[in-house]
């Protein structure tokens, strides 16, 4: 019942998401936007929908058993779904699934952007890769995955991002 429960209330989540962020990408578009890195965009839904039919697969096919610290996993997923509210509010109508900057605009600094952490966004994305897998003991779509989405951000993602972060803020 859990599984079901995470599962579909993630994937709606992903789907409000996906609205928000095609709203906000018009908005900034509208205002002069640059979208960088169009080709990767492609390598980045492929891999999230692969992740949740992988999970869906691996749970149907594996031991259909909760972790033994599903509780604690649990409550970590829950809390990194805080975080990514707190991102979206942090960042309000820039926040986006693909790399947009709208040229002159200052770097949000307010909010879970107003620390350390570079990519707060992402470091919440991939602890999420990782843990919900976990509490259904889905190991190897929580190591598959969070090989890939590393990989997939640190190489490609990041480097796109700052790069046209660093070419078009001020």
């Amino acid at each position: 019942m859990l599984f079901w429960v995470l599962w579909t209330m993630i994937i709606f989540q992903r789907g409000v998401e996906l609205f928000y962020a095609k709203r906000n990408e018009r908005w900034m578009k509208a205002k002069g936007a640059m979208e960088f890195g169009r080709s990767h965009y492609k390598w980045i839904v492929l891999l999230h929908a692969s992740f949740f039919l992988s999970l869906f697969i691996e749970w149907h096919l594996g031991v259909k058993e909760l972790h033994p610290l599903w509780g604690l996993l649990t409550v970590g997923f829950i809390l990194l779904q805080g975080c990514r509210i707190w991102v979206i509010q942090s960042l309000g109508r820039f926040w986006n699934t693909k790399v947009l900057v709208l040229p002159g605009e200052r770097l949000v600094k307010k909010g879970i952007y107003s620390g350390k952490i570079r990519h707060p966004n992402y470091v919440i994305v991939s602890l999420e890769i990782l843990l919900l897998p976990l509490i259904f003991q889905a190991y190897a779509t929580a190591i598959c995955f969070t090989i890939l989405n590393g990989a997939l951000l640190f190489f490609i993602r990041i480097p796109i991002e700052e790069q046209a972060l660093r070419s078009y803020r001020s």
